[in-house]
């Protein structure tokens, strides 16, 4: 098992890892000290004034130094609304994947080691889940939502709708890959033993395999993270995701996309290049982490 000491060589050794480590180290910093450092909170209508709206980037002409990304239509800083958006977008993409992680955790952990029918059952499960778009079953699922309840109780309750949603479509990807680490580790001499002294399945399940199957585990968190993210920001654009006054990067950019072609532009550019980035950021982690915590492709590095 790779020790810290060969962890941490691998990451400065490597300068793709180093910069997507400092991007996302920045956009997070960023994200959970907006309260304090943003120039604007967009969502105090106190601060707002419609005079301001699509106003330019301050180093253009009509540009006010006040908002050096420029302004939305609603008169909101550009740079203030990617900060809170940026948090937010984070919550949906964190929070999905926790969900994902405890069903396919919990059900790929069971599969594995009970087997037989519960096995079969499982797995044709998670086949079926796979088989339907997560994108599809989440704008079902909040275009019946929205249908049910008013906007301002969709608004209230968007970001938990979401999390819930990406979550559960999800889940079958972590429960293939624990299923797939469990049969490998089940008939070690360690489970062994433990059965042989008598402890429970639930103990053996918990204690001593689970802890074995988590370093790809790890590795599909960051991933599906990214990827959370990204359901998130469709959604958003599609209009089934957050609502304008609580912008997320996908409703930043959605909120912007008809000013386009009017020459409002950095009202979707800038919300957009920062959505990139984090998403780059995050997948280039992930396969970082694949690469490093492989035991094939590890060199002696450890």
């Amino acid at each position: 098992m790779i020790t810290w000491q060969g962890f941490l060589k691998r990451f400065l050794s490597d300068p793709v890892a180093i910069g997507a480590g400092i991007v996302l180290l920045f956009l997070i910093v960023m994200a959970v000290l907006a309260p304090w450092i943003a120039p604007q909170n967009p969502y105090d209508l106190l601060q707002l004034d419609i005079m301001d709206s699509e106003l330019p980037p301050s180093w253009r002409d009509g540009g006010d130094e006040r908002y050096w990304l420029g302004t939305d239509a609603q008169g909101r800083g550009v740079f203030s609304t990617i900060m809170y958006g940026t948090g937010i977008s984070l919550i949906i993409g964190i929070g999905a994947v926790i969900v994902q992680g405890i069903l396919g955790v919990t059900l790929g952990l069971w599969a594995g080691y009970k087997g037989g029918w519960v096995d079969s059952f499982l797995m044709r499960l998670a086949d079926i889940q796979m088989s339907l778009s997560t994108l599809m079953i989440a704008i079902i699922a909040l275009a019946l939502f929205q249908a049910a309840f008013d906007a301002n109780v969709y608004a209230d309750y968007a970001i938990f709708m979401l999390i819930i949603i990406i979550g559960i479509a999800e889940w079958p990807k972590f429960a293939r890959t624990v299923r797939s680490s469990v049969l490998g580790e089940k008939n070690k001499e360690y489970v062994d033993a433990a059965r042989v002294i008598g402890l429970p399945a639930r103990k053996v399940m918990w204690v001593h395999i689970l802890p074995n199957t988590l370093t790809p585990v790890l590795v599909i968190s960051t991933i599906q993270v990214a990827e959370a993210i990204m359901t998130e920001a469709a959604l958003s654009f599609l209009g089934l995701g957050m609502p304008t006054d609580k912008p997320s990067l996908g409703s930043l950019i959605r909120s912007g996309f008809e000013f386009i072609f009017s020459g409002s532009w950095w009202i979707t550019l800038y919300p957009a290049l920062v959505l990139v980035a984090l998403v780059l950021a995050l997948n280039l982690l992930g396969d970082w982490l694949r690469d490093v915590l492989n035991p094939k492709l590890r060199r002696g590095d450890d």
